[in-house]
């Protein structure tokens, strides 16, 4: 899958990587896939454009709020051959005119005291003042069918708040993956499965372990073979 993201601005990295394998693995009990599917935030597209390679009967929608990505979002899609629609405007103020089987993102999860990059394109994409915690799985909660599924990663310190804000929008633990950037270390990155109004007992999977020494463990190894990635950093200009 060719990917083009911008010369300066936010990149994808591993986290979507290995939230596209957890989506992957919760999704294998079940039969047939299909319906609508919303990428919250799709900066360059990878996310939904992963998910949508793999399940060909769900519907890809995306919603980004940034022009620069509203761009690649689009690009991408039409380069990999794969039909999307788009909303443009902020995800937490949109009026979307139906109601999703599935909806997937890799939100901006740094907390607000951390210190902010300059750039603007980066701010946005990465820390949780343009999209509170509360607020994301609220408004998930609200566009999702019953039974709908809710995947995202989040920054494991938050561990707290995603399970009372799930338990307050009707959203059940499902599933959860910690992922540690080698044995020795703490987790850092969560990642989560939730379903409307479900009453399943939660499961959690066996954590991720990111390095082996310098070198990528196999798991992660195998996450990337997978995945099967070329991301191509351009100017938008050149595209004018």
């Amino acid at each position: 899958m060719v990917l083009y993201q911008p010369k300066d601005g936010y990149c994808y990295n591993s986290d979507t990587h290995f939230l596209y394998n957890f989506v992957f693995e919760n999704l294998k009990k079940f039969k047939n896939v299909k319906g609508e599917l919303l990428d919250i935030g799709s900066g360059s597209g990878i996310l939904g454009l992963l998910v949508s390679r793999e399940y060909t009967n769900l519907n890809l929608n995306q919603c980004e709020v940034q022009n620069t990505f509203q761009f690649f979002s689009v690009k991408n899609a039409e380069t990999n051959k794969i039909k999307s629609n788009l909303y443009k405007g902020s995800f937490l103020e949109m009026d979307f005119d139906k109601r999703f089987d599935m909806c997937i993102s890799n939100p901006p999860f740094y907390h607000s005291s951390v210190i902010k990059s300059e750039n603007e394109n980066i701010k946005i994409a990465r820390y949780n003042d343009s999209m509170p915690l509360e607020d994301f799985i609220a408004k998930s909660s609200s566009i999702l069918k019953d039974s709908g599924k809710l995947f995202f990663c989040y920054d494991v310190k938050q561990i707290n708040e995603i399970l009372i804000y799930l338990n307050k929008y009707k959203l059940n633990l499902e599933a959860l993956q910690f992922v540690h950037p080698k044995q020795s270390k703490d987790a850092t990155l969560i990642l989560v499965y939730a379903r409307k109004n479900s009453k399943s007992l939660s499961k959690i999977l066996k954590p991720l372990f990111v390095f082996d020494n310098l070198d990528f463990t196999k798991e992660v190894n195998e996450i990337y073979k997978k995945s099967s990635t070329h991301s191509i950093k351009v100017d938008i200009e050149q595209f004018n």
